[in-house]
């Protein structure tokens, strides 16, 4: 048969199945069709040479901010996506059920990206978030909306995937747990996992992550001091540990003030790598610290991670995340989203949230996009 796409000569890295080697990835319909050796280029009309390039499933970013013209912290998806290889975007909490509508007609619906919601349980979501204007919208308990966070979300699950909140000094003031109890009502009555941001205490990392359920994620898992998930003595803390058992899930968050080289470089020698890598994009740090998602992939490349794992982390792993087995992956009939990356080799200058700087060794850049089993980013 003759295959719409076909990427070919690229090391090929799909940890959903263990694969990691130069091979072919065929497109048809709008879905993986084939993958190996022994896929036939006759009769295709676009096929790509990527010979020394790296091919992966679409890149997933877990924790981002995509309303863009919504609030004012939304950064542009698809501008995103080409210089990230992003195939799909999931916004964590800009919008709550007060103004989610606005956001998936205006921006999710149109988008030749994939974008995903958590809902913030707070009515008007994350609504003062820029340099001149900053209110924690958890603080403020009389926006906490689960009644009608629970109705949004259960009226969209084709795109919402969880409940989002945000707690902590910045974010909650001293509202302390209620806008968590709140948030983890909404997402037991509609059975969906729960996101949670933590900033500066209070309340604590572990008080947090003690009552987070399996399935659920810790965003900014690797935050600096204060909150940070270790111990003075430089090693995890047990509660962090027995989060881990019981399945919750730790995601990277980069974003403006929510990763440091330090606390990444003990939790991974303490053997706590994250599950996920993500961005946590928007107006405040896509000049910096944060970039985009390949920069933030090649923080953690440069500090041990194997590319294997980092891609898993931003591939199968946030697609479990997510509850979509669908994404994540280049089996065949698997959704026809694939991102091609360029492995460079030299010394690169990266710098974490508190203004350390790390002299790297490898770089992630985005080289291409294929989008619903199309090239969409011939960069």
């Amino acid at each position: 048969m003759a295959y719409e796409l076909i990427l070919d000569g690229a090391r090929v890295i799909d940890p959903s199945q263990g694969i990691d080697r130069v091979t072919r990835v065929a497109f048809d319909k709008g879905r993986v069709a084939a993958i190996g050796d022994d896929v036939s280029l006759a009769g295709c009309p676009d096929v790509r040479d990527l010979r020394g390039l790296v091919v992966t499933p679409g890149l997933i970013d877990l924790h981002t901010h995509v309303y863009w013209g919504g609030t004012s912290l939304g950064i542009d998806a698809e501008q995103f996506a080409r210089d990230s290889g992003v195939t799909t975007a999931v916004d964590t909490g800009s919008a709550g059920p007060g103004n989610f509508h606005g956001f998936r007609r205006h921006v999710i619906e149109p988008s030749a990206i994939r974008i995903l919601a958590y809902l913030h349980v707070s009515f008007a979501g994350i609504f003062a978030f820029s340099k001149t204007v900053m209110v924690g919208e958890s603080e403020e308990v009389r926006m906490l909306a689960p009644a009608e966070a629970a109705a949004v979300a259960d009226a969209n699950r084709d795109v919402v995937v969880g409940i989002k909140v945000r707690v902590g000094l910045h974010a909650s003031g001293r509202s302390g747990m209620q806008p968590f109890d709140a948030a983890m009502q909404v997402a037991e009555e509609v059975g969906l996992p729960l996101m949670a941001h933590i900033d500066h205490p209070p309340p604590s990392y572990e008080e947090v992550v003690e009552r987070l359920r399996p399935g659920d994620v810790l965003t900014h898992c690797f935050r600096p001091f204060p909150n940070s998930p270790l111990s003075g003595q430089g090693r995890v803390r047990e509660a962090v540990w027995a989060a881990r058992r019981r399945g919750v899930l730790f995601d990277i968050g980069h974003g403006k003030g929510s990763f440091s080289f330090r606390t990444a470089r003990a939790m991974l020698a303490n053997g706590f790598p994250p599950d996920t890598i993500s961005s946590d994009i928007h107006t405040l740090c896509i000049e910096g610290p944060a970039f985009d998602q390949t920069t933030t992939l090649s923080k953690l490349l440069c500090l041990g991670m194997a590319l294997p794992d980092v891609i898993a982390a931003t591939t199968v792993n946030a697609a479990t995340a997510l509850r979509r087995p669908e994404l994540g992956a280049l089996g065949p009939g698997s959704v026809g989203d694939a991102t091609v990356l360029r492995l460079e080799e030299g010394r690169f200058d990266y710098v974490d949230t508190t203004g350390e700087h790390l002299a790297g060794d490898r770089r992630l850049t985005a080289a291409g996009v294929v989008v619903g089993g199309r090239w969409w980013h011939p960069r």
